[in-house]
């Protein structure tokens, strides 16, 4: 499950939310454009939200933010982070810095080769992907000592095995902040520039630098701070099989693959992981979807030629599981059926 530290909030206040019309385009004064009335309606009555963002055919067709959220105001994505990560990991794959999802840890940390536990030596960078190393987590309980600690790499690396690579899912931060070392050995730069260069750069982006651990790595699935705006591009990115502008930034082999069922969550049965990216049916259809702590989604639906954003109050409180709920309904009952209802309808008179 997606953890970020952080004091409890105190007393909520209502947020008034701002509407910012769709930008006129192909479908902006059709009506077959999905009615999102009853979307923006709830959103009103959901006081962790900041921002709810859909995008349809390529068209922005609802966008609201909080009292006080402007659109240019960064957000901490949490977990999203996971899974630009995993952007970066099939990008260097496809550029030969990395052999491939089968290339074991021990390549990258040869301190493997002399664990007394040999299951360490069978961990790929595949296992890492799908949560799937088999090394005791360093998310939830184990968060804050693992980030608390002198050297983060090494900390996740000593962990003990709870299982055999490749046989559960257990779901770790640490897991990707070693992809990031990763990165950050095979591209020679930081995992910050090759994400500016090979994501940023070619969406017409300039990414937000993050936190980074004491040895000067960025980061690997936590903290990356970005615009709703820019998180609707990333998940444009993914519904458009990797192109944007009419280059192929992310391998369209790796979107598809990144979306295919390979754990599934022990906390919610009904959500499959991929490689860094969430699986989950909404309304009887298919979302491959990135999950940040506290409300933080990129929900891509590409039956539906849709994509989702939500940012929310990234703090620790016991209103944020019923926010997560609410957040789901909102998408299940008053944005997919719509969308998909005036899909039919576009399908039906053309």
């Amino acid at each position: 499950m997606p953890r970020a530290g952080g004091a409890a909030i105190g007393c909520l206040v209502a947020l008034i939310f701002l509407v910012i019309p769709a930008p006129r385009g192909p479908f902006a004064a059709s009506r077959d454009v999905p009615d999102l009335a009853g979307a923006r309606t709830a959103a009103l009555d959901m006081p962790r939200l900041h921002s709810l963002l859909v995008s349809w055919r390529g068209e922005v067709i609802l966008e609201q933010y909080g009292k006080g959220i402007t659109p240019t105001r960064l957000a901490n994505v949490k977990s999203v982070s996971k899974s630009v990560i995993s952007a970066l990991v099939g990008i260097a794959i496809d550029e030969g810095l990395i052999p491939g999802v089968e290339t074991r840890l021990s390549t990258y940390f040869p301190v493997l080769l002399e664990d007394r536990d040999e299951r360490k030596r069978q961990i790929t960078v595949g296992h890492l992907l799908s949560m799937q190393s088999g090394l005791e987590s360093t998310s939830s309980g184990n968060y804050g000592p693992w980030v608390r600690s002198r050297n983060w790499v090494s900390y996740v690396l000593a962990r003990s095995m709870v299982s055999d690579p490749g046989t559960s899912m257990e779901y770790s931060t640490g897991s990707t902040h070693l992809l990031s070392a990763i990165l950050t050995r095979v591209t020679k730069r930081s995992t910050y520039a090759f994400a500016q260069e090979k994501i940023g750069r070619p969406l017409g982006l300039t990414l937000a630098r993050w936190p980074r651990d004491p040895q000067g790595i960025y980061f690997g699935g936590n903290d990356m701070l970005m615009t709703p705006r820019q998180m609707l591009a990333f998940g444009e990115l993914y519904l458009r099989g990797g192109v944007a502008g009419g280059r192929q930034v992310v391998p369209r082999a790796w979107v598809e693959t990144s979306c295919a069922p390979r754990g599934r969550s022990r906390y919610n049965p009904d959500q499959q992981y991929g490689y860094g990216w969430w699986l989950r049916t909404f309304g009887g259809v298919e979302g491959c979807f990135a999950w940040g702590f506290g409300g933080q989604y990129i929900l891509v639906f590409r039956d539906l030629d849709l994509v989702i954003v939500t940012t929310s109050s990234p703090e620790v409180s016991e209103e944020r599981r019923g926010h997560r709920r609410l957040v789901f309904d909102l998408v299940e009952r008053l944005v997919v059926p719509q969308v998909a209802a005036a899909r039919g309808t576009v399908h039906a008179t053309r």
